[in-house]
């Protein structure tokens, strides 16, 4: 084992927070989730861990600088060389968590190993993930060093965690208007490739999310998968805009079906129903075809909502102009009286 302090790239006069601060960037680094395959890489992780479990904790650290230990914890006997190993209950190449950060050669004293790698492994996917089997060798009976007894706390062995949950996923599908209207299905393709058809609830709006429990990535170590969230978006209608559980539709009309009235065929999501338009209606008013609508949380069905617009023939008109002089001459009217 090396100097603890070169292990951490540190000198003897570095403060707590230095060594602490040293700590994290290394364990990040090494992190055997960030290079699952690099036996090297683990090892080094486990090296830094060993450095630290020594100069981290106040009252190894000040042992190891009198001299009284070396960098694996062990302690210096002067003459009993021989005696060394047995004493210490080495590690070769492996680590631990110690559970609470207390306790002698706990590390508590800048912060035991749960705090600080629980907010380090939070980057990882949520939430600390002790992954001492992976991380070095070591362990079986002995291998808890000094201030464990021989309590058997090696690589592995000393924190029971619960495997972690896999991180959720965001995933974006759009449904066409009348796909809601008939049957509310929609087609999902989740990261791993698998399609599945999911039901959208009634009453669903552009934006809304659903959620498919256990259909996000797998979690690490074999923990559970986590959960898909469906972000519906309503895909561009030619006709018809929602409005919550209703749908506006503008309507074009003739200028002769405005003034005298006339029933007119209306686009709907199921088919095509005819209406009636009140004579003399003005552009803009809003004719209302209950229950033709979308689905509602309540059950049934919102309103269509038909918005008239009039529309003037293409390329003008000689005897409508006519008219129209007629009428401003000698039937004017304002319709925009009390906008002034």
């Amino acid at each position: 084992m090396r100097d603890p302090y070169q292990v951490l790239g540190l000198t003897k006069s570095a403060s707590e927070a230095d060594i602490k601060r040293a700590y994290r960037k290394l364990a990040k680094k090494y992190h055997p989730d960030q290079h699952p395959d690099d036996k090297s890489a683990q090892d080094r992780f486990s090296e830094v861990n060993q450095a630290y479990e020594i100069i981290g904790d106040k009252a190894k650290r000040a042992q190891f600088d009198r001299g009284e230990i070396d960098a694996e914890g062990k302690q210096r006997f002067q003459g009993f060389e021989g005696f060394q190993g047995a004493q210490g209950g080495g590690r070769p190449g492996g680590w631990h968590f110690r559970q609470g950060g207390g306790g002698p050669g706990g590390a508590a004293g800048a912060g035991g190993f749960d705090d600080i790698l629980n907010e380090i492994f939070g980057s990882f996917g949520g939430g600390a993930r002790a992954r001492g089997a992976s991380a070095g060798a070591g362990g079986g009976p002995g291998a808890g060093g000094p201030g464990l007894g021989g309590a058997g706390m090696g690589a592995g062995a000393g924190t029971r965690t619960r495997p972690q949950q896999g991180e959720d996923v965001t995933i974006v599908t759009r449904v066409t208007l009348e796909e809601l209207a008939h049957g509310g299905k929609a087609r999902v393709t989740l990261p791993n490739g698998k399609t599945l058809s999911v039901t959208v609830p009634a009453g669903t709006q552009s934006g809304d999310q659903i959620r498919l429990k256990g259909q996000g990535n797998p979690g690490p170590a074999g923990g559970p998968a986590g959960d898909a969230w469906v972000t519906v978006q309503f895909s561009p209608h030619p006709h018809f805009t929602p409005e919550g559980s209703n749908l506006r539709l503008n309507l074009p009309l003739t200028l002769y079906e405005a003034v005298l009235g006339a029933k007119v065929r209306v686009p709907t999501l199921d088919s095509a129903v005819e209406m009636t338009i009140p004579a003399n209606s003005s552009g803009g008013r809003t004719l209302r075809l209950k229950g033709k609508g979308l689905p509602t949380k309540e059950g049934g069905h919102g309103d269509l909502l038909v918005s008239l617009r009039l529309t003037l023939p293409e390329g003008g008109d000689a005897d409508l102009e006519k008219l129209m002089r007629v009428w401003q001459s000698t039937k004017p009217y304002s319709p925009r009286s009390g906008m002034e």
